[in-house]
């Protein structure tokens, strides 16, 4: 390490990438006793996690040189938290960039060059002082995480130099360390040669964010574990093979290995002379297996005693049984056909970025279990590692995916261009990439949660990626290998096990698989969660019944991306790409999250959670039939609760105690229904709910759900009643009075401009206009759909309303007008209000439609209605919003909620709020006035909202919104779905569409409350 003295030669050579770095090895536990071992908690490990003494420097040049060495002071120094980001402790600023490179525009770089202009270089130095147990024995520090390239010393040597962002950097302090108090010192650079390869598509960041520790070894220790447990092929044996690395010195040395089950119980245990290279294999009985539906854990404990059997070290990890294996093109866990209901899923919290607290871990774990997610991605790097203890011990199957992405390398706007694409073929490069998967592995291996070894994401392909494949099969051949990148790059298929896609369509899966055969298919990412998306998610999921190769399936992604900042303009919200002045920048394109970046859950879970449920519930009038597609569960730790409403009420309840079904067989129960007599819709709901909480739970409750409208009795006369009013036609308004009520219409407003009761403020104050578009989705944006439908846009804003008829006759008042703009369109837009009773009006909405025309994103009215009536209660599909591709989920019911609750916390304000199949809607103020909408033969898509489409439109954030003046109620025969295939082309499928072709025409009932 000689020329460590000049850190650019080390930054910008791809085959320099740990230098005094010691191997990568298991994440086991080690503890100085079996006392300690039984609480979890080490006297052999020191944690540094803290305020550490820190200096910002914004390139390499400008840094505090030779500040490791013991007399430098540094007590003018700030402080910052270890661990954290840099970015996001006040010294420079983060950026969010996709594909793109964060300096692509600022300079002309090509790999492996670093940027000169402004590469930041963190400072650190933290001082300690050994604990008394720690002499005598090598001491070993671990940076969990260092973004991107850093050097370490100790009281001024130099202990070395590590990449790789993210898995462990340990080093031998042991020589270096001193009496008394001890002076850590740690550069951590921004960029080097390694951020090619860490191009991901998140917030780029750098300093010391994982925890930082200090591991105390005895004079013998275990430093290796390679545990495999895997049942025979009847399942009935279990073989377990441990493969042991030690460290030793003269004295012999005793290795005692105890398998304990989840009890404590010691259900096998050896006892052998302690070697530096080890390997036993033994035997247990019908072992408990596992998997996510049964994450049954076994514990390894292994003791090295000396001559005269004292304990020196107590070494400990989790084990579980499972066979996981390919065959005939199909993998199966434990003998059955697996289906991995997935996400993506970053580290990620709005207010502190990668640096996730074990509470917000554990908060993703249980709302993955509560949502029925059975699988994770690592996107795209390794995690921390309680994050796999966590799967291993809930139930979620990982494909654990290496530190590598350099998609801006060989991708660019959209078209493939690999030129320069690294890693590819390039010897220089080959080494990193083949420790970045050693690193992963040797860690990450003896955790049953990890099926899959991922050659990384989005890096091309070439020899370097299939030399880290050939790796992972040669150290693990138990885990089969995963690797999207053969889509891109077909030279080297035997890269990956598996064929892996991102984002095709689902009918291109379904001719994908009818031709190919050859190997299990998998959607590492699909249905990209963007803001108010994942529309037609169930065209994946109906995959899994036609096609035994298609395993299911990973959404892009769990969290939203956003840091809880000042936002321009002064307040504070939930900033994206471009809000620190960070250019270039991929903007709101880090917001694609099932999760808010606040953690809380947004409403495409709802879809989500049911979608991905593995019973099938299907009730009809009879009872309910029950298909259980587990691998394994049966359904005796659940209850089937059910309840009949009519017409959203109440009307008969109970429950099942027993519907046990086993795992792979479905099976009908009658249920105890009451006859259904009265007129009225009758609907049967049928949710499966925990007897008893289970681990990821505080409390019991519905884990999955079917629901079918069993009976529709039609009133004896379905004849609405009609009550005169007193009719007043004048020269520019008409109106209707009676009952209190006051009805009054303008010629030239285009509408209804006043409903009032008692002579007191209106309920309506403006006419109705047009509804025939939306904000923005950020899907819209992508596929074009706004482009190609800103007629409707102009029309619904600008159409002029002229007034066609008026007739009042036998005190029933009708009004007819028509909207048109003629300079873009000979389209026309026409209502008509027939008031049939005081305070009642029949609203007919029609439009022309023609050869030619954009599709429409919506068809419907909007009404601008006094800010106070902002409480909505309505009969539809609830609880959360719905829309014509994403309604699976959603439960016909009466529900309740305001204007601001329904304004969706997308990142960027868009489109949002709707509910469809709704019956009827009351929309109050305090003081229960208000309006109430009601179907008229079939069922509407309403959404109520504080803001207008246009100024949702216009907003880059929420906060940015106007201070809310009005409540908008819009009320529409359909709209357009979603989408969400993917955010940047994908169009909303056929069948979901809208179209403006033919003549439309709906009509509802507006009430006075």
């Amino acid at each position: 390490m000689d020329d460590l003295h000049d850190p650019l030669h080390y930054l910008t050579d791809p085959r320099i990438f740990a230098v005094g770095r010691l191997p990568a090895v298991s994440d086991h536990a080690v503890y100085a006793s079996e006392a300690e071992a039984t609480l979890l908690k080490s006297s052999l490990m020191m944690n540094l996690d803290g305020r550490w003494k820190f200096a910002y420097a914004k390139t390499p040049d400008t840094r505090p040189t030779g500040f490791a060495a013991p007399d430098y002071d540094c007590a003018a120094w700030g402080e910052i938290d270890v661990p954290g980001h840099i970015q996001l402790q006040g010294y420079g600023a983060p950026q969010y960039v996709n594909t793109q490179y964060p300096w692509d525009g600022h300079e002309a770089l090509r790999p492996p060059q670093i940027p000169t202009r402004e590469n930041s270089v963190g400072c650190y130095v933290r001082f300690f002082r050994l604990p008394d147990n720690f002499h005598d024995q090598r001491v070993t520090l671990v940076l969990h995480g260092a973004e991107t390239a850093c050097f370490v010393w100790l009281n001024g040597t130099l202990l070395g130099y590590a990449e790789d962002s993210f898995t462990p950097s340990r080093f031998d302090l042991t020589r270096a360390l001193c009496e008394g108090e001890n002076k850590l010192a740690v550069e951590v650079y921004r960029y080097s040669s390694a951020s090619w390869i860490e191009d991901q598509d998140f917030w780029r960041f750098s300093g010391l964010f994982r925890s930082v520790e200090l591991h105390a070894s005895p004079r013998a220790h275990l430093e290796d574990v390679f545990a495999r447990a895997v049942p025979d092929e009847n399942l009935t044996v279990g073989v377990y093979t441990v493969d042991v690395q030690l460290t030793l010195h003269a004295e012999p040395v005793t290795l005692r290995a105890d398998l304990l089950a989840v009890n404590g119980i010691i259900v096998d245990s050896v006892t052998m002379p302690a070697r530096e290279q080890l390997t036993f294999t033994r035997t247990v009985s019908a072992p408990l297996l596992w998997s996510a539906e049964q994450p049954n854990l076994y514990t390894l404990r292994m003791t090295l005693s000396g001559a005269d059997g004292h304990t020196i070290e107590v070494a400990q990890t989790e084990v579980g049984f499972r066979r996981f294996e390919i065959k005939d093109g199909v993998m199966l866990l434990n003998g059955r056909r697996i289906l991995l209901h997935g996400v993506n899923r970053h580290e990620f919290g709005c207010n502190a970025g990668r640096v996730l607290t074990h509470e917000q871990m554990l908060w993703d774990i249980r709302t993955l279990k509560r949502n029925n997610i059975n699988a994770v991605r690592t996107s795209h790097y390794p995690n921390d590692s309680f994050w796999y203890r966590l799967c291993d011990r809930y139930g979620i199957y990982v494909i654990d995916e290496a530190n590598l992405e350099s998609h801006g390398s060989w991708q660019k706007m959209g078209k493939i261009d690999a030129a320069w694409a690294v890693p590819d073929g390039h010897a220089e490069w080959r080494e990193a990439c083949i420790d970045r998967a050693r690193s992963m592995l040797e860690r990450d291996k003896n955790h049953p949660s990890v099926l899959l070894w991922s050659c990384g994401n989005e890096s091309y392909g070439g020899l370097n990626i299939l030399a880290m494949a050939e790796f992972f099969r040669t150290r693990d051949p138990g885990r089969p290998v995963h690797y999207e990148g053969l889509f891109n790059d077909r030279r080297y298929p035997a890269t990956s096990d598996v064929e892996s896609r991102m984002y095709p369509p689902a009918e291109e899966v379904a001719a994908w698989l009818e031709r190919e055969k050859g190997k299990p298919f998998l959607l590492c990412e699909y249905s990209h969660a963007m803001g108010n998306s994942c529309g037609g998610l169930a065209e994946y999921l109906a995959l899994e019944e036609r096609y035994p190769q298609y395993q299911g399936g990973f959404i892009w992604d769990y969290i939203d991306q956003a840091l809880e900042a000042t936002l321009p303009g002064g307040m504070r919200g939930l900033a994206y790409g471009g809000d620190f002045g960070d250019q270039p920048t991929d903007r709101n394109f880090c917001g694609d999250g099932l999760v808010f970046a606040d953690r809380t859950e947004s409403p495409k879970m709802q879809e989500v959670k049911f979608l991905y449920q593995s019973v099938r519930i299907t009730p009809d009038a009879q009872g309910v039939t029950l298909c259980n597609r587990n691998l394994f569960d049966d359904l005796r730790g659940y209850r089937l609760c059910w309840r009949v409403t009519r017409d959203g009420e109440p009307f008969a309840e109970g429950a099942l105690d027993d519907v046990n079904t086993p795992a792979g067989e479905h099976r009908t129960f009658a249920l105890p229904l009451p006859p259904l007599r009265a007129a009225g819709e009758y609907a049967l709901l049928c949710e499966l709910c925990w007897k008893t909480a289970p681990l990821w739970a505080d409390t019991v409750y519905p884990q999955m759900h079917g629901q079918k409208v069993i009976a529709v009795i039609p009133q004896a006369t379905a004849a609405e009643p009609v009550q005169p009013c007193t009719l007043s036609q004048g020269d520019v308004n008409a109106g209707a009075y009676g009952d209190g009520m006051e009805l009054l219409f303008s010629y030239a407003e285009g509408g209804p401009v006043s409903i009032r009761r008692d002579g007191i403020a209106p309920v309506l104050n403006y006419a109705p206009r047009p509804s025939l578009y939306r904000a923005m989705l950020d899907n819209d944006r992508g596929n074009g759909f706004a482009q190609a439908t800103a007629l409707w846009m102009a029309f619904t804003e600008l159409a002029t309303p002229r007034c066609e008829k008026i007739r009042a006759d036998g005190g029933r008042l009708c009004v007819d007008y028509c909207h048109t703009l003629p300079p873009l369109t000979d389209a026309y837009f026409e209502t008509r209000y027939e008031v049939t009773a005081p305070g009642c009006i029949r609203v007919t909405a029609s439009l022309s439609g023609g050869a030619g025309l954009p599709d429409l994103p919506a068809f419907g009215l909007c009404l601008r209605l006094p800010r106070a009536l902002s409480h909505a209660r309505y009969y539809g599909l609830g609880p959360a919003e719905n829309g014509v591709d994403r309604a699976a989920g959603a439960v016909l019911g009466i529900y309740e909620t305001t204007a601001d609750r329904n304004l969706t916390p997308y990142l960027k304000p868009q489109g949002c709020g709707n509910r469809m199949g709704v019956r009827w809607l009351e929309l109050t103020d305090g003081q229960q006035r208000g309006l109430r909408v009601r179907m008229d033969g079939r069922p509407l898509e309403v959404s109520v909202l504080p803001h207008s489409q246009a100024e949702l439109a216009s907003a880059l954030h929420r906060e940015a919104l106007p201070a809310p003046a009005y409540t908008f109620l819009d009320v529409a025969m359909a709209r357009y779905g979603v989408g969400g295939d993917n955010s940047w082309g994908a169009p909303v499928l056929p069948h979901y569409r809208l179209h403006a072709d033919q003549p439309l025409r709906f009509s509802f009932w507006l009430e006075l409350l």
